[in-house]
């Protein structure tokens, strides 16, 4: 793995909040939080629910951006902007290796029919330093 892979991973592959943005049916922009986080492979996943708006949208235009890795002022050093295309994913194992219990105050199980996966492969990921004017920039 690069070393610019590895911060991008070591900033987001804890679940997190994360910005999502996407297109309405009219095209304005419309952005949401999700708790989400990415894989070794810097694909980005959060869950909702089958019927929301979102999973509409995406369906609509698939291509996407999310913007994250400030959990604190604190503690912040580095910040991502990632352009990419969604998917939203039923299937079971999907389902089943996102799950964690603090879901079960929004669906039954991971076999809740309501309950998907949105996943986010990225196009382009900016990683930023706070306090910096500059970014690097990762393409798969």
């Amino acid at each position: 793995m690069s070393d610019l892979k590895q911060r991008i991973f070591d900033a987001a592959g804890e679940i997190q909040l994360i910005n999502f943005a996407t297109i309405t049916e009219d095209g304005k922009p419309w952005v949401r939080y999700v708790m989400g986080k990415a894989d070794s492979e810097l694909v980005f996943r959060f869950c909702t629910r089958l019927g929301s708006r979102k999973v509409a949208q995406i369906r609509k235009n698939p291509d996407v951006h999310i913007s994250l890795g400030v959990t604190s002022l604190e503690t912040a050093k580095n910040w991502l902007q990632v352009a990419g295309t969604a998917e939203v994913s039923t299937d079971k194992a999907e389902r089943d290796s996102f799950w964690f219990d603090d879901l079960k105050h929004y669906f039954s199980g991971p076999d809740d029919p309501g309950y998907c996966i949105v996943i986010i492969k990225p196009s382009r990921i900016e990683f930023g330093t706070m306090g910096s004017m500059t970014h690097e920039v990762w393409k798969p």
